[in-house]
């Protein structure tokens, strides 16, 4: 018999422990009956779950009746589950002092009870050994408590927690949990939170490892602060070395962009002093072991970048594109080539916009920048443009656009540091108004472009100071949107001797005084184009302005409602140089006077161009009467004007015979009837025709212009001409050698139209636009392959019977072409 048996206990004391078994037993029975009522009460009302962990160590090969499985009793009374468990305290105290494995008792919220071995490789099994209530459990406890108290065993632990199996040892270690024991002699009660926390790592505050090891504390040069560390990069040597350390991090980059050549500079060799140069000429400098050594004889430096070596490069940024951070990047990238040449900004980024920090490394990095544009930048303020301004005093062309913070002080930093500035735009910037542009015509004397819109802080006294001081070099104008009056008009009609393209657009207080006085001025000698949108031009003033113009090429002329058929006849009649005429809404002009401005004006007239001109009318019949001239006109091009019919159409093809250029588009009232008089008459041969929108042309007129025609023709389009059909087709793939842009779009043509196409020996299409075509299937591609040694932009947009596998597939093998699907 092993000695840790009840056997083994001294003959003297076998009397009190079986009589001591039985009081107990008896007490159990009698506090079981009493609380028998309140059992089932707790049990429902309990809402946590409690767990008893008891670890006793015992070795696993003593008793093979306790460590071996655990028997299983189902609904054990209170008498004998604190018989049972007492007896395996008594029996295993004296294998304690000799320190076996260890054995578990769990009993749950349940009633449940489980044992099992702690240092076994079974794994505990919640076993059902007695059902017991919460008073049975307080005595339990106690039990528990009394039987610690025996030495020369380790320090087990009486844990209150969940149903969760647990292999010994406390639940929680960090210190926080600790706080939760309540130390009693040499056991330890667990008392739970309301809800325990599920933590398995150890809970160690911040910063108590470094005092446990005051050795370990960071060592770091981004501990540095940005003084130190701006110091030690702007004495690196090389502009491509401090490029390559502008990669470590974020900061170093922003740092890098804020270094200055004038602080590069400063620790170059010259700044150092000559006791040091005559100390530093004895010390030898130790080798890099990063490089690989390299004769002396052959090393040569780093070659400079300079403007005549190499062009600097353009960057533009769009969208999300455009931020601090990029501009930084190229910045400093750029810095060992001399920095950027052109920057475009289209665009914002509403989370990250471009700021003054960005536009400033720009201007610290690129000193040689000539353009600068910025569109919508509403972050970027006066200090970004004059930190332009001090840095890039060789820009020649400033272009700002919604930049809403930006204001004269701005400008006019612009103009004392940059007197290099050509070209200038400003549009919708609300703060810039007369100082900015009276500092830009005092400043910048190169200026030959200029154009101001949406400003509404210029007037007259702006204008007049710009135009005035710039006076010999300045020959493009553009004005739109602005509050001036007729007084700036007289002004450019005198000092702008050097202008050629003059544009006003949107300016309500212009009135037919103000034309009359700058065409009276007779300063605009060299005047070639003119542009007046929504302007209060009338016939009185148009007249002047071509007879103080002599050199006008070019007119246009959009939303006049003033203009009537008489100062047209005025303005062709005096324009003796007029080429080019543009007519935009004109309603009051009508057909009688357009051709009869052609037939009395002067002989040079090459392009028209009549659009929404409602106030035309097409005519019967013409009379017989009407001389058989030949005009020089060239170009014909007539939009959206639903008077334009038939005998219109037929009456220009007798006027016109040396037409090249028709686009005739809108026209819904033009059929073959009025075309194919058009194209008899064209004995020039045509070379671009467009007929868009007319949808009352059919295969007759097509055919007719393919014959008459095939041998010039280059670009031809038909969209929307719904009557067009296969027949069209077929006679261009005859005739059409030349043609090499082709728009069928929205026709009625089919796959047999298409084969007939590509088949054709002759023809070599380079763009060929069959979109909205419902007839058209996957069979044409099988023949659009053809193609192939010519076709370079194939649009098959809305072609419904081509499905998207099919129009991949295509693609693959038509590499070369840039399909639009």
């Amino acid at each position: 018999m092993h000695p840790g048996c009840c056997c083994c206990l001294p003959p003297p004391l076998l009397p009190f422990v079986f009589v001591l078994l039985t009081t107990l037993c008896g007490f159990s029975s009698v506090v079981a009956l009493v609380v028998d009522r309140r059992q089932a009460a707790c049990r429902r009302s309990s809402t946590a779950e409690w767990n008893y962990v008891l670890n006793i160590q015992q070795k696993p090969s003593h008793h093979p009746c306790i460590v071996g499985p655990s028997p299983e009793v189902d609904h054990l009374g209170g008498p004998i589950l604190f018989s049972y468990i007492f007896m395996l305290l008594v029996l295993n105290v004296p294998t304690i002092r000799d320190g076996g494995a260890g054995m578990r008792v769990i009993i749950g919220d349940n009633g449940h009870c489980c044992q099992d071995t702690l240092g076994g490789s079974r794994p505990c099994r919640q076993d059902v050994l007695a059902t017991i209530d919460p008073v049975a459990r307080t005595i339990l406890a106690i039990v528990i408590l009394v039987a610690r108290t025996i030495p020369s065993t380790d320090c087990s632990h009486f844990v209150l927690g969940d149903d969760d199996i647990h292999h010994g040892g406390r639940l929680f270690s960090g210190l926080m949990d600790s706080s939760c024991y309540l130390s009693l002699s040499r056991v330890d009660v667990y008392c739970p939170p309301l809800k325990r926390a599920r933590v398995n790592a150890p809970f160690i505050p911040q910063g108590w490892e470094n005092w446990e090891n005051p050795t370990k504390l960071a060592c770091s040069i981004d501990a540095l602060p940005d003084e130190c560390l701006f110091e030690i990069l702007r004495r690196v040597e090389g502009k491509r070395e401090r490029s390559i350390s502008a990669c470590v991090s974020k900061r170093w980059l922003m740092l890098l962009s804020s270094i200055r050549k004038c602080d590069v500079s400063s620790s170059s060799p010259s700044s150092i002093s000559k006791a040091d140069a005559s100390c530093d000429h004895r010390k030898k400098p130790l080798p890099d072991l990063n490089e690989s050594s390299v004769d002396e004889d052959l090393q040569e430096e780093e070659p400079v970048l300079f403007e005549e070596d190499a062009k600097c490069p353009s960057k533009c940024l769009e969208g999300k594109e455009a931020t601090d951070t990029r501009l930084v990047a190229m910045a400093v990238g750029t810095g060992n080539r001399g920095g950027l040449g052109e920057l475009l900004i289209r665009g914002c980024n509403n989370s990250r916009p471009v700021t003054d920090v960005g536009l400033g490394a720009i201007a610290r990095g690129s000193p040689s920048l000539r353009v600068l544009s910025l569109w919508n930048s509403p972050s970027i303020t006066d200090e970004g443009l004059t930190e332009i301004a001090n840095c890039c005093p060789l820009l020649e062309k400033l272009d700002i656009c919604k930049c809403p913070l930006i204001s004269d002080k701005g400008i006019t930093a612009i103009a004392n540091k940059c007197p290099n500035l050509s070209s200038l735009t400003i549009e919708s910037c609300q703060k810039i108004g007369d100082g900015g542009l009276q500092a830009i015509g005092r400043c910048c004397q190169n200026l030959w472009s200029v154009s101001v819109a949406d400003l509404g802080l210029v007037g007259d006294q702006g204008i007049a100071s710009l135009v005035s001081s710039t006076s010999s070099s300045l020959q493009k104008i553009r004005l739109q949107h602005l509050k001036i009056t007729d007084a700036s008009l007289a002004v450019i009609g005198l000092y702008g001797k050097e202008v050629a393209d003059l544009v006003f657009a949107n300016l309500p207080n212009i009135s037919e005084k103000g034309f009359w006085v700058m065409g009276s001025g007779r300063g605009l000698q060299k005047l070639r184009s003119l542009i007046v949108i929504s302007c209060g031009v009338t016939d009185v003033g148009l007249k002047a302005v071509a007879e103080g113009c002599p050199q006008l090429k070019k007119l246009c002329l959009r939303k006049s409602t003033y203009l009537s058929d008489a100062g047209l006849n005025g303005l062709l009649a005096a324009a003796g140089a007029l080429e080019n005429l543009q007519l935009e809404e004109c309603n009051r002009i009508s057909l009688v006077g357009i051709f009869g401005a052609i037939l009395n004006g002067n002989a040079k007239l090459r392009s028209l161009e009549l659009a929404r001109c409602m106030g035309i009318k097409d005519i019967s019949t013409y009379p017989a009467s009407v001389p058989a001239c030949c005009l020089p006109l060239q170009s014909l091009s007539i939009s959206h004007c639903p008077g334009f019919g038939n005998t219109s159409v037929s009456l220009v093809g007798k006027l016109c015979p040396k037409l090249q250029y028709i686009s005739l588009i809108g026209l819904v009232g033009l059929s073959d009837a009025g075309l194919l008089p058009l194209i008899e008459g064209c004995d020039q041969g045509l070379a671009k025709v467009s007929l868009d929108g007319c949808i009352n042309i059919t295969d007759a007129a097509v055919s007719a212009l393919a014959k008459r025609h095939g041998r010039t023709l280059q670009t031809l389009s038909l969209e929307g001409c719904r009557k067009v059909t296969d027949e069209s087709l077929l006679a261009i793939a005859d005739s059409c050698f030349l043609l090499d842009d082709l728009d069928v779009s929205k026709s009625a043509i089919t796959d047999e139209g298409v084969a007939a196409l590509a088949s054709s020996i002759g023809i070599n299409l380079q763009v060929l636009s069959l979109s909205g075509c419902s007839k058209i299937s996957a069979r044409s591609l099988q023949h659009l392959k053809n193609l192939g040694h010519s076709l370079v932009g194939l649009n098959l947009q809305v072609c419904n019977l081509i499905s998207a596998h099919a129009i991949t597939s295509f693609q693959k093998k038509m590499w070369q072409c840039d399909i639009l699907s």
